[in-house]
């Protein structure tokens, strides 16, 4: 197998990888079962307070976080299409774009709906 391929696959497994672990961990957050823990989820001083402003903070960034996911998975199927290195690059490094900003707009959505 050429090293072009091998790239693609393990970019490919590496995003999507990633995705589904995001998608995931919103939803065992949202249902409780990820709770408050010193590695996973929105980890900050206002989300890790008490266990009640955990949960509200997860359940408020469910939507951010999932399109986080999505955007993963999606931008990683370019590397394995019949399309040149450079648009299938260009779609890894537009998905984790994507994947950062949604997880840091989560961030923020999930500060602000435990202030409120």
């Amino acid at each position: 197998m050429g090293d072009k391929i091998m790239a693609r696959l393990v970019l490919f497994v590496v995003m999507v990888g990633a995705g589904v672990l995001v998608l995931g961990m919103a939803q065992a957050a949202v249902s409780g079962r990820l709770g408050r823990n010193p590695v996973a989820g929105i980890r900050l001083p206002v989300t890790m307070a008490s266990d009640s402003a955990c949960l509200t903070t997860h359940q408020a960034e469910k939507p951010p976080t999932q399109w986080a996911g999505w955007c993963a998975i999606a931008f990683a199927l370019p590397s394995v299409l019949p399309v040149s290195l450079p648009i299938a690059l260009t779609s890894i490094f537009i998905g984790a774009a994507g994947l950062l900003v949604f997880v840091l707009s989560a961030a923020a959505v999930a500060s602000r709906a435990v202030r409120a």
